[in-house]
């Protein structure tokens, strides 16, 4: 028999397997979620107390679906959005907002940070003036040295359990933990982001548990005038790429006019937006924005269908069947069977499921199986329950 394929090694991931998003300005808030939540008003910390909204993931295949189907129940992907207040110098130490603020930050899985790049009178800048590549240090500087206090803190109760010495396998784990947050803490104090380096299986388990500010993937949205955004220039634009390569490598930067998409969201209908962006020759970047960080977080789509419900669910890349039947109930995922998975494209070449089954292409699937997006599934349980 020839010799078996190796299968290569799935890099472990950092941060958690969710979708829940944070949001740093009140008007884009309400312009992404087109809804009245969060409090735009010109001042700093006019968001004192987080608040959250579920954004639809814009999706042709859910849409094409739903068509088809004609469902008496529609329920889109969604993620969820927090508005928290702006950061400032000084955050770490407990200026303005301080501690409470960053404290919203641990509590999310991805940060979507919001720069200024424009000038306006009517709105005020706390530091005084914009200067967007100096806004991005501050922060940087701000989430590195609350890092710094949270894994000092972490290493503290790691060495008391090394101190006690032995051989036992707790101070084994511990002492190998410890060289982890030391690796760590050398690193923010050299002034880097936990995210955009490389880190093993171990270590990414070790970084998980601390929640992290620096460790989080991060979108940087580049606020621009409505005037800039559509002619696709600004002075601060290159400033800010060469800041994000040379302090947030790889990470994306997403310039979109808070103006606009707020101009936007007031419209009567999407026929009437639609007709706006296609009068001044630009298009909303929101949907671009949402689909990006689903992708950052490695977040994938499978669907279930038929007469009742259409329904778009989200799983982590590389989640496997009975793991993906647990979204839907964890019965689905305790008494898993099978997954018979239809492939989207497939459904679309052939016209119907009996039709795609009668062509050799449904396919049982077992425990091993990993879901890939835009898999149509319908789970086999025991007890049962289907």
């Amino acid at each position: 028999m020839p010799p078996k394929k190796a299968q290569p090694e799935q890099k472990v991931l950092l941060g958690r397997p969710g979708n829940n998003l944070k949001v740093g300005k009140s008007t884009f808030f309400q312009a992404i979620t087109r809804c009245p939540l969060g409090n735009p008003a010109n001042y700093p910390f006019a968001t004192i107390d987080p608040e959250e909204a579920r954004v639809i993931v814009p999706s042709e295949r859910f849409d094409t679906l739903c068509e088809k189907y004609k469902p008496a129940s529609k329920v889109p992907a969604h993620i969820t959005v927090f508005d928290i207040a702006g950061l400032t110098k000084g955050a770490s130490a407990g200026e303005g907002l301080g501690n409470a603020f960053l404290s919203h930050i641990r509590a999310v899985d991805a940060i979507y940070q919001v720069v200024r790049c424009f000038d306006d009178a009517e709105i005020t800048h706390i530091e005084g003036d914009v200067d967007p590549v100096r806004d991005l240090q501050i922060i940087s500087d701000e989430l590195r040295q609350k890092d710094i206090e949270f894994t000092e803190k972490h290493l503290e109760g790691v060495e008391k359990v090394v101190k006690r010495g032995g051989q036992s396998l707790e101070v084994k784990n511990k002492k190998e933990e410890a060289a982890t947050v030391n690796k760590i803490l050398q690193l923010l104090k050299d002034g880097k982001r936990v995210y955009n380096q490389d880190w093993s299986p171990k270590e990414v388990e070790v970084i998980n548990g601390m929640y992290l500010l620096t460790a989080k993937p991060t979108i940087y949205l580049v606020n621009l005038s409505e005037r800039d955004y559509i002619r696709k220039k600004n002075k601060h634009l290159l400033g800010i790429k060469q800041w994000v390569d040379e302090n947030s490598p790889n990470d994306m930067v997403i310039p979109f006019s808070v103006a606009l998409e707020e101009r936007l969201s007031h419209m009567d209908s999407d026929a009437a937006r639609e007709e706006e962006l296609k009068n001044i020759g630009a298009q909303s970047a929101l949907p671009k924005i949402i689909t990006q960080m689903r992708k950052t977080l490695n977040l994938i789509s499978f669907f279930t269908c038929g007469p009742d419900e259409v329904r778009e669910w989200t799983i982590r890349k590389g989640t496997k069947a009975p793991q993906a039947a647990g979204v839907i109930h964890n019965d689905l995922m305790n008494t898993f069977i099978l997954a018979n998975v239809t492939k989207y494209a497939d459904l679309m070449e052939y016209g119907d499921e009996a039709s795609v089954k009668a062509n050799g292409k449904l396919m049982q699937k077992g425990k091993e199986y990993v879901v890939e997006d835009g898999d149509i599934i319908y789970f086999r349980a025991g007890a049962g329950k289907n």
